[in-house]
């Protein structure tokens, strides 16, 4: 009779073995979507596939079944793989370094160091998240200034709030962004570029955000050039770090542009596995990633995430059914006016086409006083402005029309703003008043 001691024993050294893993064997490569045969995998694994070519295996994603054989995307180049190339799989999903040791990096899609910074330490956490519980989220109570004018006084922001800012290509999104990291009262920012072009990731760092702004910042960069799941992954990385610092009680500030060509990257992947294209060719995928990946930030136990996301409108058509679907999930929305650039002016906020849905909530009665006053007299003078430049307009006929007239100069030269400009919430609440008021 065997021992029980001994049974004991021989129980505790099998379980230290780990189980066996049956490697898969790559059968075909169609575009980015790479099949395998005979592996066990769920969806989200990183897989191994080993080629003869290079020294390092690549590293895929399963995202998909077909009939018995796994759908993988690469997180890398597909160069080397073949037929009968190994796959392993290890058991995981994609996991990011995260810590104090980020601030001032700038990381690619699988949050690696691009300027030489340290990798690894710190905690892992998964990029695949759930929104906070909605019954844990804090109210939205309190402003975080941003710095720019325009924004805090008629479209007001709290910590914790997500908005969209809906624009198009060469409007000065991007230069808003940095004025607003470099401004803003956040401790931290987070800074996702998705889908950039390689040039102006350089640009925005070193002309747009500077030094002072890098060095309490943290910027995720997937270009255009990146396979799409590496852009997709840019967007969770960037996410998953600003939840970590939400987790340590931080006011983080969470930036991405722009949520379009994550969008993109999502329905390249779609199409590639054999979703069904929808509206200008988006697949279901799309509608599904993008409320699953916006409701992370916000508030949460401790902590908030104030989130900014840039939304690429194709032919300034702010309908587009990105722009829709966004502007549905967040919390107010930002729209640039080309017409406005045009003009020389900067940052080009069109004031009525744009809200914030919580501006009631956190400010005073006498701000939005002042504000509902400024867009009357705005939108009095957009009405009549066509018969005002060419003459038509007689004086007295609408005293809305007359004041706006007055004040018309005023009005502009407060939305204006220079980039290293900087005006506290006070102080602009100061020049708004005093405008409105004839002092």
């Amino acid at each position: 009779m065997t021992n029980n001691l001994d049974l004991t024993w021989c129980m505790n050294a099998v379980e230290k073995f780990s189980r066996a893993k049956l490697i898969g064997r790559v059968t075909q490569v169609i575009g980015l979507t790479i099949e395998a045969k005979g592996l066990q995998a769920f969806v989200g694994e990183v897989c191994l596939i080993y080629t003869k070519a290079k020294e390092l295996p690549v590293s895929a994603e399963v995202v998909g079944f077909r009939d018995s054989h796994v759908l993988m995307m690469p997180l890398g180049s597909i160069s080397g793989i073949g037929p009968g190339c190994q796959v392993v799989p290890t058991g995981r999903v994609f996991n990011v370094s995260v810590g104090p040791h980020l601030l001032g990096q700038v990381l690619d899609g699988l949050g690696r160091p691009l300027n030489g910074g340290v990798a690894g330490g710190g905690e892992c956490y998964p990029v695949d998240n759930d929104p906070p519980n909605p019954l844990e989220r804090q109210r939205i109570k309190e402003i975080l200034p941003t710095g720019i004018r325009a924004i805090d006084m008629f479209l007001t922001c709290g910590q914790g709030q997500r908005i969209g800012i809906f624009s198009g290509s060469g409007v000065g999104k991007s230069t808003m962004l940095g004025m607003i990291a470099r401004h803003s009262e956040a401790d931290i920012n987070v800074i996702a570029l998705i889908g950039e072009r390689g040039r102006e990731v350089v640009d925005f760092i070193e002309k747009d955000l500077g030094q002072d702004g890098l060095s309490r910042s943290v910027v995720v960069a997937a270009t255009s050039d990146r396979p799409p799941l590496m852009r997709i992954k840019g967007a969770l990385v960037a996410t998953t770090i600003a939840e970590y610092f939400r987790d340590q009680g931080k006011k983080v500030m969470l930036m991405m542009d722009s949520v379009t060509r994550l969008a993109m990257a999502q329905r390249e992947v779609g199409l590639a596995i054999g979703e069904p294209p929808t509206t200008k060719g988006y697949t279901p995928s799309v509608f599904a990633l993008l409320p699953r990946l916006l409701e992370r930030a916000g508030t949460a136990k401790v902590g908030s995430i104030t989130g900014l996301y840039t939304v690429l409108v194709d032919g300034d058509d702010f309908n587009e059914p990105v722009a829709d679907a966004v502007r549905g999930i967040l919390d107010g929305h930002i729209v640039l006016s080309r017409a406005l650039a045009a003009k020389n002016h900067f940052p080009a906020i069109d004031v009525l086409q744009s809200i914030s849905r919580l501006m009631a909530d956190l400010t005073s009665l006498e701000q939005q006083k002042l504000a509902g006053t400024f867009r009357d007299y705005l939108a009095a003078y957009k009405e009549a402005e066509d018969l005002i430049n060419i003459g038509a307009y007689v004086p007295g006929s609408n005293p809305r029309v007359d004041k706006a007239r007055e004040c018309i100069e005023g009005i502009n030269a407060f939305l204006k703003q220079g980039v290293d400009e900087n005006d506290t919430y006070v102080k602009a609440m100061e020049q708004l008043s005093n405008l409105l008021r004839g002092k």
